[in-house]
């Protein structure tokens, strides 16, 4: 495919750097900007105002900056960026934002996600985060950097899944979850720490250690969470990692998946 088939229909009112791509039949509104080096898919739907990074590949059939699935929602102006070097496939719903909301949904940059995932308004999502198939995040959900999203797992709104967490297929997480933290099950529960995404963060065996010792100390010890904080405070010297959880866990308004 090389640069916009003659089917597609593209509105002049339409950004599109020179070198991007656009498959057959696909449907580009006016407000859209696409940066260079984007790939279209066939018949896949971009509805503006959305502002898609260089490098991030469309596939086919996706709907991406689609008006919100919210009853309160009339009409306002609101919009969707997403990053660089994203992968979108197929069949994949990424809404814009609602004026509550803030009105933009926000997807950073070299995530992977994969076909049937829904991404609701006001969603805001980190880095390098995966989402396998059929995933799915209702409004106002936060990801994190680096975090990973198994098949059919459900998020309910305003849940927050810290950097480097892991969720176990079909998850259904009402709560918050802590950076690091795996969880599985409905609703979803704890299961220890992701070393595996640790690991693929660069972190050493040591600092991983630290981690785990942490993981104890909010689940295992039997301590209230009020002095499970406490006691990592005191243990965190300036560990990054331990006092990101932290942080966290105290500023969780939903309460934390425990």
């Amino acid at each position: 495919m090389t640069g916009v088939d003659p089917t597609a229909s593209v509105d002049p009112g339409a950004s599109l750097a020179s070198d991007v791509e656009v498959g057959p039949y696909a449907v580009i509104d006016a407000g859209v900007t696409l940066e260079s080096g984007c790939v279209v898919g066939p018949h896949a739907v971009i509805r503006g105002e959305t502002h898609i990074g260089a490098g991030t590949r469309v596939f086919q059939f996706a709907s991406v900056g689609e008006i919100p699935q919210d009853k309160k929602y009339r009409g306002e102006a609101s919009r969707l960026e997403i990053g660089r070097d994203n992968t979108i496939r197929e069949f994949v719903t990424i809404n814009r934002g609602t004026e509550e909301g803030g009105g933009v949904t926000r997807i950073g940059d070299g995530n992977w996600i994969m076909a049937y995932v829904h991404i609701a308004h006001d969603c805001i999502v980190g880095n390098q985060a995966v989402f396998a198939n059929g995933a799915s995040l209702a409004g106002h959900v936060t990801i994190g950097d680096g975090a990973t999203l198994g098949g059919f797992t459900l998020v309910h709104q305003f849940c927050r899944l810290g950097r480097g967490s892991f969720s176990s297929m079909g998850s259904c997480i009402r709560r918050d979850v802590p950076p690091w933290v795996m969880v599985a099950g409905d609703p979803a529960r704890p299961h220890g720490i992701n070393t595996e995404g640790l690991r693929r963060l660069g972190y050493e065996s040591e600092a991983q250690m630290r981690l785990r010792n942490a993981y104890r100390t909010l689940y295992k010890k039997g301590l209230r969470l009020q002095e499970a904080l406490r006691a990592l405070e005191s243990e965190a010297g300036e560990d990054a990692a331990i006092l990101e959880l932290v942080e966290f866990v105290t500023h969780s308004e939903r309460g934390i998946v425990r």
